[in-house]
């Protein structure tokens, strides 16, 4: 009832559609951008159970207040305590190799203004987990969910991250933050 309710208010009432190719696994990550709203959480959530789907996802510690902390665990949110120096990326593989079902979606920006260098943890995640990366894009100009390519994360970095750059370099982030969005320019393709 859930699920037909979301894809109801999403693809009803605020008519949007989806572009996804890629078939859907069990185990990947879920790379989503741009990201410069607050609303790119609820498009994903909203699509996510639109289709019948969970996934986890990765949020800044401080978020997970009374309220909220116990809502975001029961959606699949992972806190990120970005002062403590232990590798998140080594321990979301472990788990990924370990669970049977393992879906993590993650902002590749970090934040919601504008980045020069995206953050990488995603990708390594994948690499050591040997899992693809689905690409997915919230496209407001034209209201759909895209995901047309999935990568799988290969020996040159170089290679796969511009490739990462060119699926996502047509899409804009949401009207009210118009020049937020970025990709990473070809001298910035560092590990």
């Amino acid at each position: 009832m859930f699920q037909s309710f979301c894809r109801k208010l999403l693809f009803g009432w605020l008519d949007w559609t989806e572009e996804v190719t890629v078939p859907r696994r069990e185990k990947c990550i879920i790379c989503v951008a741009p990201h410069t709203s607050n609303y790119d959480f609820l498009m994903g959530e909203l699509y996510y159970a639109a289709i019948g789907r969970k996934a986890g996802f990765l949020m800044k510690k401080s978020w997970f207040f009374w309220p909220l902390g116990p809502i975001f665990r029961r959606l699949g949110g992972i806190p990120v305590d970005r002062s403590r120096h232990g590798s998140l990326t080594d321990a979301l593989a472990e788990a990924a190799k370990r669970e049977g079902h393992f879906e993590l979606a993650v902002t590749p920006e970090g934040t919601r203004k504008r980045v020069e260098r995206w953050k990488r943890g995603f990708y390594f995640i994948a690499q050591k987990a040997q899992l693809p990366i689905q690409l997915f894009a919230i496209d407001y100009k034209h209201k759909r969910i895209v995901c047309t390519r999935e990568l799988i994360p290969s020996d040159d970095f170089n290679a796969d991250w511009h490739a990462i750059m060119d699926y996502y370099a047509p899409f804009e982030g949401t009207e009210r933050h118009p020049g937020l969005f970025q990709v990473e320019r070809a001298e910035q393709f560092t590990p």
